[in-house]
């Protein structure tokens, strides 16, 4: 008989030798840091991984906490300068040109946040998709919590759900509702080669602007 585990070290070791055993034939693989594991996996393994996760009796994560994408363009390049640069305000920033999008296999990513609270254990979940169809299957079935967190990705980075019980008028289930914003400002204003923030910023600006005139317009 295996004895229990009885330290948080001794848990986690549990825990990523039980991911490795079970998703190494779907395509998974489990990397730890600092204490936390990632187990990145194939796309079109989401769903099936992710029901897995939540009724195996040795994962049992029973909530989603967070559903976020990531644009991979242009990572690891600085976009602050450390020589010569003022130490206060923004004067460490570093212009640079808009980067070219590109058309990576590994451009985004969807990472999933999930917990056991049955078990008390954490696992991060990582998903690749590419530039050309940033596509992943919904998992609101799952954990029906994630319903905003997608739709947030979707409006950050034009993510795209398949499954998500988006407006009726698109039967193909893709296009999700845009989260409520402030009028003018972008969608898919997270991208690394959308607009940049103070760009954005004007746009907003400039929208709240032409509201006002066109409603003192209306009413003298």
């Amino acid at each position: 008989m295996t004895a229990k585990p009885s330290t948080p070290m001794e848990r986690l070791e549990q825990l990523e030798n039980g991911l490795r055993s079970a998703f190494a034939a779907l395509g998974g693989e489990v990397s730890r840091h600092r204490g936390e594991l990632t187990l990145t996996i194939p796309r079109e393994r989401v769903r099936e991984v992710m029901a897995r996760l939540r009724d195996g009796l040795a994962f049992r994560f029973d909530e989603c906490m967070d559903v976020c994408g990531v644009d991979y363009l242009a990572y690891g390049e600085s976009e602050w300068t450390t020589a010569g640069a003022s130490s206060s305000g923004f004067g460490r920033a570093a212009e640079r040109e808009r980067p070219d999008a590109g058309d990576g296999e590994r451009r985004f990513a969807v990472v999933y946040h999930l917990l056991s609270v049955a078990l008390n254990q954490r696992l991060r979940v990582k998903a690749f998709l590419d530039a050309a169809e940033p596509i992943v299957d919904s998992v609101i079935d799952i954990w029906r919590g994630v319903d905003w967190f997608e739709r947030e990705a979707f409006d950050m980075l034009g993510i795209l759900f398949a499954g998500h019980p988006g407006p009726a008028a698109h039967p193909d289930r893709l296009r999700l509702r845009r989260s409520p914003l402030p009028q003018g400002l972008p969608a898919q204003r997270a991208r690394r080669d959308a607009l940049r923030p103070r760009a954005a910023a004007r746009r907003v600006r400039a929208g709240h602007g032409r509201a006002a005139r066109a409603g003192a317009a209306r009413h003298p």
